[in-house]
Order: C-alpha cells, then sequence, then structure tokens
C-alpha cells in the first residue's frame, strides 16, 4: 500500500510541479544555500579545515538534505524539506576549534544513532503530542519572528533594494494575484542588485569542481559529551519541533518519528563526509508549505522542486559557492521575512485565537524571541520546556480538559469506525 502511495504521489507529481511550488523551492533553497552556507564556511576556517574539507561538508549537508527531502515528500505527500540544522552548523563551528574533524564526526554519527534509538523507541512521536498545539504555535513565532524584523531592518540598511523587494512583493499580490509574490519580488530585487552594482557578479571566480571526501570517524567521549549529544536535541527538539509545528499549523499530520528517523539514516551516511546533521529544516518547510504556494495536496511538490535545488547546490558546491558569496545579504533577509508572512500570521492565529493555554503560548513566543542559549541547547527547545513549566503552573486545568477532549474524540472515531463496518 505505502508503495502505491508513493508511486501515485510520483505519477502527480508532473501536475503539481508548476509556478508556483517551483518558484517556492527554489526560495527556499536560496534561503538554504545562502546563510547557513556561509556559517560552514566560516566554521571550516575557524576550525582550521582545508577548503577542501569545507566543500565536503557543503556537499554533504545540502545534498543529502535535498535527497531527504525529496524522500518524504513523495512518501507522505507533505512539504517536508531536508537540510542541515543551523544551531547545530554554529554549535560545531565553535567545538572545532577544540577537536578534530574526525573526532567532530564520530560525535556525529553518535547524535544520529541516539536520534535514531528514540525514534525507534516511539518516544518522539508521543513527546510531539503530547505537548499543547498553542505552545507549540508560540514557539514557531517566537523562533522565525526574526525573519520578519530582519526584512525590516534591512530597509534601514539597503533602502533601495530592500524597498524595492517588498513594494515588489505587495504590488504583485494586490494586481499579479496568479504569479507567486516572492518570486516577482526575488527577481525584481536580484535585477537591481546587478544594475546598480550591488550584485558583485564580475568578482566571482568559479574553482574547479572539487569532489567530496570520505572520512573517518574517531570516537572521542569528552566530543560525544560536547557536540554529539547537543547536536541529537538540536536535531529533535529544534529543528523537527519547528517542522512540526509548521506542518501542524497549514493542517498537515506530520509522521515526527518517521522524520527524526529517516534524516539521521541519511545523516549517519552524510557524516562521513563531514556533514554534521541532516534533519528536516524548519524555515525551508515553511516556505514550501505556505498557503500562496497551492492547494494542500499538491505543496510537496514544492518541497520536491527544493530538494532538487537543493542537492544540485552541494554536488556543485565548489562552483556555486563564489555566487552565494556575491550575493547581497539583504535580498536573502527580504526575501525569507517575505516568505515566512503566512506562516507567521497562521501560527499566531493559531496560539491564540483559543483560551486555552495562552499563558504558555505567549511564553513560549517571547522564549523563542529571545535566542536563549544554554548547555548549546538553543531556543526552540527551552521556549517548549519553559512554557510547559509555565502553563503547568496556571493553566493546569487546562491539560485535564484537553485530555477529557481527546477522549471524547478517540470514542466518536471509534463510533464512527464501527457504524462504517
Amino acid at each position: 500500500m505505502k508503495e502505491q502511495h508513493f508511486r501515485k504521489n510520483m505519477k502527480d507529481l508532473r501536475h503539481n510541479l508548476n509556478v508556483n511550488t517551483i518558484s517556492a523551492g527554489l526560495v527556499a533553497a536560496i534561503f538554504g544555500c545562502t546563510g547557513p552556507a556561509l556559517i560552514i564556511i566560516n566554521g571550516g576556517t575557524n576550525g582550521g579545515l582545508t577548503y577542501v574539507e569545507t566543500i565536503s561538508w557543503l556537499f554533504a549537508v545540502d545534498f543529502f538534505g535535498g535527497l531527504l527531502g525529496i524522500f518524504l515528500s513523495l512518501k507522505y505527500r507533505q512539504p517536508i524539506a531536508g537540510a542541515g540544522t543551523i544551531a547545530g552548523a554554529i554549535l560545531v563551528s565553535g567545538a572545532l576549534t577544540h577537536y578534530s574533524l574526525n573526532e567532530a564526526i564520530g560525535a556525529y554519527l553518535a547524535a544520529h544513532i541516539l536520534v535514531i534509538l528514540l525514534g525507534l523507541s516511539g518516544l518522539i512521536d508521543k513527546v510531539m503530542k503530547w505537548i499543547p498545539v498553542p505552545i507549540v504555535m508560540g514557539m514557531i513565532v517566537g523562533v522565525m519572528i526574526r525573519f520578519a524584523t530582519d526584512m525590516i531592518t534591512s530597509v534601514t540598511v539597503a533602502p533601495i533594494l530592500a524597498g524595492s523587494a517588498i513594494l515588489a512583493f505587495l504590488l504583485s499580490t494586490r494586481f499579479m494575484p496568479k504569479v507567486p509574490p516572492v518570486l516577482t519580488s526575488l527577481i525584481v530585487s536580484v535585477w537591481l542588485a546587478i544594475y546598480i552594482g550591488e550584485f558583485k557578479i564580475g568578482d566571482v571566480a568559479t574553482d574547479k569542481l572539487i569532489l567530496p571526501q570520505l572520512m573517518m570517524p574517531v570516537f572521542s567521549v569528552d566530543a560525544i559529551l560536547s557536540i554529539g549529544i547537543p547536536l541529537a536535541l538540536l536535531i529533535m527538539c529544534s529543528e523537527n519541533a519547528q517542522a512540526t509545528g509548521v506542518l501542524m499549523n497549514q493542517g498537515y499530520k506530520p509522521p515526527n518519528t518517521a522524520m527524526a528517523v529517516y534524516g539521521s539514516f541519511v545523516g549517519l551516511i552524510a557524516s562521513f563526509f563531514g556533514g554534521h546533521a541532516v534533519n528536516i529544516a524548519g524555515p525551508m518547510t515553511a516556505i514550501c508549505a505556505a498557503k500562496d504556494v497551492g492547494e494542500k495536496n499538491s505543496r510537496y511538490a514544492a518541497t520536491f522542486a527544493n530538494g532538487v535545488f537543493f542537492s544540485a547546490f552541494g554536488l556543485f558546491a565548489s562552483i556555486v559557492v563564489p555566487f552565494v558569496v556575491a550575493m547581497p545579504v539583504v535580498i536573502v533577509s527580504v526575501i525569507a521575512g517575505l516568505a515566512m508572512l503566512g506562516v507567521l500570521i497562521n501560527a499566531l492565529k493559531t496560539a491564540f485565537s483559543d483560551h486555552k493555554f495562552q499563558m504558555g503560548a505567549f511564553f513560549a513566543l517571547i522564549i523563542g524571541m529571545s535566542g536563549v542559549n544554554f548547555f548549546h541547547i538553543s531556543a526552540p527547545l527551552w521556549a517548549i520546556v519553559g512554557s510547559l513549566l509555565v502553563s503547568f503552573l496556571v493553566e493546569k486545568d487546562h491539560f485535564s480538559s484537553r485530555k477529557k477532549t481527546e477522549t471524547k474524540r478517540a470514542s466518536n472515531n471509534e463510533k464512527v469506525l464501527v457504524n462504517e463496518r
């Protein structure tokens, strides 16, 4: 049956690949191939890696992340995008000054094995079902609101570029409803950057194709404790949790356990090429899952397109990286912010439309916005943990009423099944 679903989704793909889904996939890929790539490049430089090792790291994250998104989109017909955790790249960048790359790879393998074991035990799915939806939505807004605020602050940095991109988005939304406004904004901003000389195409020097390197792990207890365990927590409680919240917000039922297990199985392979993680990408999933991408049943085509673009970037990283460096950062910030608008608005509605868990949702929002980082664990996890503690203290009765509602719903579903039989 599952194989039949996969074939059907593959067959339907050609009907669902259109200007909306392809442009959403392209925008998500540009987002994933710019800022995160620069973090990895800087991390490799600071960690003393060779250029070949850094390119191999980029290849592993992007190529295998793209393949993961392609597979999951076709298997589950949901806009699930794959990549590597940005927070994890920052964690590893700092750790490479203390540990060798081979020790770091050993820690990556340990992290993925831990995620797989927890996933196969069913613990991940149980935890995600237990967390109230308003709290998850509050976390999503808190963590992703920076994309919207960065879009606004970009206007003060580059008024012409950023302002033109936003204006093109608004005019396209008003007068060209059949054209994806983010695509219009991207085209206008890139053309304008080239015209005014901000896109340094003349300075781009493409090197020859560099093949990825196969690297062997060295297992160090210190590296596993310092890199592996925090990395596993980031994968499960930060990246996957963000993507799960986004998908829930758009009416999907995300396969939490499968996302974690499949991601880490692919991550095991990527580790041998220097990839720190392969997991579900929250921001890229948000871009591909937005309502303006198309009908809910067709948005999986956006992550398929994104996976193709993303894998191609990883495969040709040594050639494409100079173009990434040449692109004005302002363009990426504005386009990412515009692409997130629908997701943020819907998440806010879901978080605060019901009277239940509003205090918890608000704390999830502000903790997520704060960007706090304790013990190498970033804000998304602390937003969930902190808001749950708040709700247990002041909204404990909401948990009991939620349990009664779920029990009643399950009973009704059973009655429906009996009647159908």
